[in-house]
């Protein structure tokens, strides 16, 4: 028998659930450069707490919580450079705010307010996407726009287990290949496309493995382990860079809230298997390590935990200070130039307004 094609699919993990090192340290990795990440790690959950409590109380629309998923959304927001453009979707708070958005936008987008979405800065990053997946699609062009410019810039895009089965992923794939685009395409696998396990919406043995079809460089990672998410993203950014093509990285993490908070969990998920999720949790283990190494104690998290409190409530006072838009306001997010259709629908919410005024 002749084999037509033959591929491996690397797993990168260096600290396990205890903290402990399971494999040594990239070369030259210093281990106090994960303080600060760390720091904004927990600034991320204490965002996420008090962002479910203001959708509890009725202050917030919808929320989608990133719990668990800490050290995969900073260690990508860490590894990116600022003219670099990063196409999330709609959970990546900690790489965004490593980018510079404000915690009070992402809180303006959820409370349903499209100004949220209008960063002040990174000016070149695409705003949320909701529709899973089409973002890919979208890095995927802005990446062949540096190819065709002979700019050393990437394009980053993430997107979930469930949206790696969806047509525009594999489209960028494609195209990433085919034309040796600077892209990297992070996929956050936390185990459920929503309510859909993995095993139930793809055959494909790694999720890592889909993008060797189209000739990109492929690997899974602990996403739990904010030191394999910082070296994967680094071989992945230094790849794309030197003109080397394009990565798909599989994150493999857990969602330990629900999908949103208009969702139950409980009705899919056992609670052993989430019991499981927190014994994983990527704060606890990157603690752990730091705390044996002495770069971090009690008392320091205890006066950081307060400070972050602070900061968040600054936050969310400048949101709830926000004045409400005007209801025409809606149609001023979608097209520089209105089709006439769109302008009649405008006037006549306008009209409607005023008569209910």
């Amino acid at each position: 028998m002749t084999l037509a094609a033959h591929f491996d699919i690397e797993y990168l993990q260096y600290l396990g659930p205890d903290g402990k090192l399971v494999a040594d340290l990239p070369k030259g990795f210093d281990p106090k450069t994960l303080v600060p990440l760390f720091k904004q790690m927990l600034f991320v959950r204490v965002f996420d707490t008090k962002s479910i409590a203001l959708q509890r109380t009725g202050k917030l629309g919808t929320y989608a919580a990133c719990l668990g998923h800490e050290a995969t959304h900073i260690g990508i927001g860490a590894s990116m450079r600022p003219e670099d453009v990063f196409a999330p979707s709609y959970r990546e708070y900690g790489a965004q705010f490593m980018r510079g958005v404000h915690p009070r936008e992402v809180l303006m987008y959820w409370g349903g307010d499209e100004r949220g979405n209008d960063f002040e800065i990174p000016r070149n990053d695409y705003p949320w996407c909701v529709p899973i997946s089409t973002q890919c699609l979208m890095a995927a062009g802005a990446a062949l726009s540096f190819k065709l410019r002979k700019q050393p810039r990437i394009a980053v895009a993430t997107c979930g287990d469930g949206g790696s089965s969806k047509t525009d992923f594999y489209a960028a794939v494609n195209s990433a290949g085919a034309y040796k685009l600077p892209l990297v395409l992070c996929v956050i696998n936390n185990g459920w496309a929503i309510s859909v396990p993995r095993a139930s919406q793809t055959g494909a043995e790694t999720l890592a493995q889909k993008g060797i079809a189209g000739g990109l460089n492929c690997l899974q990672v602990d996403g739990n382990d904010l030191i394999a998410v910082l070296e994967a993203m680094r071989r992945a950014g230094a790849r794309a860079r030197s003109g080397e093509g394009g990565s798909v990285i599989e994150f493999m993490t857990y969602r330990l809230h629900d999908h949103t908070t208009a969702d139950d969990a409980r009705r899919y998920r056992g609670e052993d298997e989430v019991k499981a999720g927190w014994t994983r949790e990527p704060m606890l283990r990157l603690r752990s390590f730091l705390t044996s190494k002495k770069l971090w104690d009690e008392a320091q998290e205890k006066a950081w935990l307060e400070e972050c409190g602070k900061k968040v409530d600054v936050e969310i006072n400048a949101y709830l200070e926000c004045k409400v838009q005007p209801v025409e306001a809606m149609f001023d997010y979608l097209y520089a130039d209105p089709p006439p259709d769109l302008l009649a629908q405008r006037a006549a919410a306008i009209a409607l307004e005023k008569r209910n005024g």
